[in-house]
C-alpha cells in the first residue's frame, strides 16, 4: 500500500550534494523517520512517495536467500559482500533492496544521519519481483529510475513473472536521464553472469531461480 503520495520532479544530479532538497522531499524524510511500522512492514520513499510494503512470500524469501548464499561464497577473500534489510540513501530518498552489495565495513559508507548507507558507496542493488501490478511497477520502473538517479552502477532483477522467468541486468546508469544505458535480459534456464565490477563472473543460473 502506499501511505503517501505526491508528484514531484526529482533531483537528477547526485554528484551536486550541494543543491537543497525540495520541501517536498524534506517532508516526506521527516514523516519517514518517524513512522512506527508493525513488524512485518517496510517503508521506502520513491520518486515523491512513502510506499509501506509487506515482507515477501515464501518464494520470495527462498530467491533472496539463494542469491545472499551464493554471493557470500563468490565474494569470499573480497573486499565487498552481500546484505539485506539496509536502508540505501540518497538526497532525501531511501530504498531498502532485497539485497545489495558494498564494503564489508559499512561504516566506510555511512549516510548523514547514520540511518542507513550512502548510495554512492553501493554497487549492486538486487530485487526480487513480487506478483501484483504494484510491485512489478515498483522494481521494474520506478526503482530502476530512482537506482539509475543515485548512479548505482549496476542493478538486477529476479523476475518469475516476466514470461517463464528473466533476469535483468542493468549497468550504465546515466543519472541526468534516470536510465541505464545497458540491459541484459537472459531466460531462466540460461546463465545470466555479470559483466564486470567487483561482482564480476557472478552467475544466476537454474540452481538459484528453479521452483
Amino acid at each position: 500500500m502506499t501511505a503517501l503520495a505526491h508528484e514531484v520532479t526529482p533531483v537528477t544530479d547526485h554528484t551536486q550534494a550541494s543543491v537543497p532538497v525540495s520541501d517536498l522531499d524534506e517532508f516526506l524524510w521527516q514523516t519517514w523517520k518517524s513512522m512506527e511500522l508493525p513488524e512485518g512492514y517496510r517503508a521506502e520513499i520513491i520518486e515523491g512517495s512513502i510506499e509501506v510494503s509487506p515482507t515477501g512470500r515464501r518464494r520470495h524469501g527462498v530467491l533472496i536467500n539463494r542469491l545472499r548464499r551464493a554471493l557470500e561464497a563468490h565474494l569470499a577473500g573480497g573486499d565487498v559482500a552481500p546484505y539485506q534489510d539496509v536502508n540505501v540513501i540518497h538526497r532525501r530518498k531511501v530504498w531498502i533492496p532485497d539485497l545489495l552489495v558494498a564494503p564489508l565495513d559499512l561504516d566506510e559508507i555511512p549516510d548523514e544521519e547514520d540511518l542507513g548507507v550512502d548510495a554512492a558507496g553501493v554497487a549492486m542493488v538486487v530485487e526480487v519481483v513480487s506478483p501484483g501490478h504494484q510491485s512489478t511497477v515498483r522494481d521494474r520502473a520506478r526503482k530502476r529510475r530512482e537506482y539509475a538517479r543515485a548512479g548505482i552502477p549496476l542493478y538486477v532483477l529476479v523476475d518469475d513473472h516476466d514470461g517463464e522467468g528473466t533476469v535483468v541486468i542493468l549497468t550504465a546508469p546515466n543519472p541526468e536521464k534516470a536510465t541505464y544505458a545497458d540491459e541484459h535480459r537472459v531466460p531462466y534456464g540460461t546463465d545470466a553472469v555479470i559483466p564486470d565490477g567487483p561482482v564480476k563472473g557472478f552467475a544466476i543460473g537454474e540452481a538459484i531461480t528453479r521452483a
